[in-house]
């Protein structure tokens, strides 16, 4: 029986494992160890995954899902939602407890069911490559995402047939891969500019205990965002040339935004960027459109700037939340693809005053990070029974109170596991049910936060308003899950559970769809 550790990714995913003691990043059938984020789906049933998937995104754009990360644990109605639903080229629809659910050729697919399916062709691959079988993960997210997307996370892993030993936040695992066994003290910033998400963790490494001392992010800031505005210069030129807008077929915008991908990966390495791209469109008289290009570097920079500046803002934001200058920063760790890009590093060495660290591959450090802490919690061979993580809560997590005021219970990066408690009262004469309202964010209005779910405490003796006192616990555990307990302290009478999620799916869909997983379309990798 084995252990993994999986960078579940907004564009691509990475598995890993300690075998012998030294971490090795599992590859599929041919080699690659950098596994696109996408699932396509054939009318007969078939499902097409990973680098295969890739092509269909042009042939079959409707249904192929790529992107999935910045749709997870999300409702329907969200505004993230909305904004990423617009640009797909795929039908994403409302389905129960307002899910956020694909429309496929068959059925609707939640969102947990999409992801849950990509785990588990990563699993099958690392099944292939150990040949033994991949029983637990520790799977990785975003610092910044809330209590739904870290919940609709495990629900992935679980519907893959994996036991998720933990949901560890991305800075930490790859500050676990930098500092493990190193023996170090060092206070060091993670700065992580992935495809769909940002994430900036300020952590202190004393031996082997990882303390995180502030973080914070975006998780809708990504590479994406940057294909998608280098797509809109392809676009304008191609209206240049032809008086069409490409972007209003879904085909023509599909190719686009892939060339838009290889472009921006071209014009990291180089200074300029030109070539002629076949097929982008239909002229009138059914003739194909192609699209002659020139984009030198300095027209892409000036396109991503604003992005640039917002991860830099984040970087203030989570330095003053930790009491820090950047110059009392001792290292600067770069992770995810889009850290690549020349102005990314160029800023952020501006920014910290110090060379960020680039000898550690991007895309892999991550599941490197989570392949030791599988392994350290599995008790694997060269495991660490010392390696500490001391995680925060990313957001504050309070309650709706009177007047559509917000009261914050637990504050933002508070170290967890966590539990705490406050005191409240009834709010109206004869009140014999309490709705607990829950929340993540800073503002003192609760419609400004972006509301969790909720737990409803019944039977309470009436009284008049305010003599019924109701005692509110938040506890925290390591993966960043909440649960509340609602008690009236004088009856005794309480109710513990996790909250109702709004768009989250229930035990027995996730069960549903585990049962559906059907992994015969993955080729298995070459063996150790």
């Amino acid at each position: 029986m084995a252990v993994v550790g999986i960078d579940l990714g907004t564009t691509n995913s990475v598995v890993a494992t300690v075998n012998g003691g030294e971490v090795v990043v599992i590859p599929d059938a041919q080699g690659r160890r950098l596994h696109p984020s996408v699932v396509s789906f054939a009318a007969d049933g078939t499902k097409t995954y990973s680098h295969e998937a890739v092509a269909r995104r042009i042939v079959d754009p409707a249904y192929t899902v790529y992107s999935a990360k910045r749709l997870i644990g999300q409702p329907f109605r969200a505004d993230e939602v909305k904004m990423a639903a617009s640009r797909f080229p795929y039908r994403v629809e409302e389905g129960n407890n307002e899910q956020a659910v694909f429309v496929g050729p068959d059925r609707a697919y939640t969102i947990p069911e999409i992801s849950g399916l990509m785990l588990a062709y990563l699993k099958q691959c690392a099944e292939g490559f150990l040949n033994e079988a991949v029983t637990g993960a520790v799977i990785t997210v975003p610092a910044n995402f809330n209590d739904a997307q870290r919940r609709a996370t495990m629900d992935a892993g679980r519907i893959a047939g994996l036991d998720v030993m933990r949901v560890l936040n991305e800075p930490t695992a790859a500050a676990l891969a930098y500092g493990a066994g190193q023996n170090m003290s060092q206070r060091i910033a993670v700065y992580d500019f992935g495809g769909g998400t940002f994430d900036v963790t300020i952590l202190q490494v004393e031996g082997e205990v990882f303390e995180v001392l502030a973080t914070g992010g975006d998780t809708f800031l990504g590479g994406d965002d940057a294909d998608t505005m280098l797509l809109n210069v392809l676009a304008e030129l191609f209206m240049t040339q032809h008086k069409i807008d490409p972007r209003q077929d879904p085909s023509s915008r599909a190719r686009l935004l892939l060339a838009a991908e290889q472009i921006k990966r071209h014009l990291s390495d180089r200074t300029e960027a030109k070539g002629e791209l076949k097929n982008i469109g239909v002229g009138p008289q059914g003739e194909p459109l192609n699209l002659r290009f020139q984009i030198d570097r300095t027209l892409f920079e000036q396109s991503i700037s604003t992005l640039v500046a917002r991860t830099l803002r984040t970087c203030d934001e989570v330095l003053s939340a930790a009491a820090l200058l950047p110059s009392q920063v001792d290292e600067v760790i770069m992770v995810g693809g889009s850290t690549r890009i020349p102005l990314v590093r160029a800023e952020v060495q501006r920014h910290f005053g110090r060379a960020p660290r680039i000898d550690l591959n991007p895309d892999e450090v991550v599941s490197t990070g989570a392949a030791i802490q599988a392994n350290n919690l599995a008790g694997g061979a060269g495991a660490s029974e010392t390696a500490v993580l001391l995680d925060v809560t990313p957001r504050a997590l309070g309650i709706a109170v009177a007047g559509g005021f917000a009261e914050p219970i637990v504050d933002r990066n508070v170290q967890v596991p966590v539990e705490q408690t406050r005191i409240f009262s009834t709010s109206a004469d004869n009140q014999t049910v309490v709705r607990i309202q829950v929340c993540q964010g800073e503002s003192r209005r609760f419609s400004e936060n972006t509301p969790l779910g909720e737990l409803e405490l019944s039977d309470l003796p009436p009284a008049r308003r305010g003599e019924v006192k109701i005692e509110v616990t938040f506890r925290i555990d390591t993966n960043g899950i909440l649960r509340v307990r609602a008690r009236d302290p004088n009856s005794g009478l309480g109710k513990e559970a996790a909250v109702n999620i709004r768009g989250q799916m229930s035990d027995s869909e996730v069960d549903a769809a585990a049962a559906k997983i059907d992994a015969t379309a993955v080729e298995p990798a070459p063996r150790l």
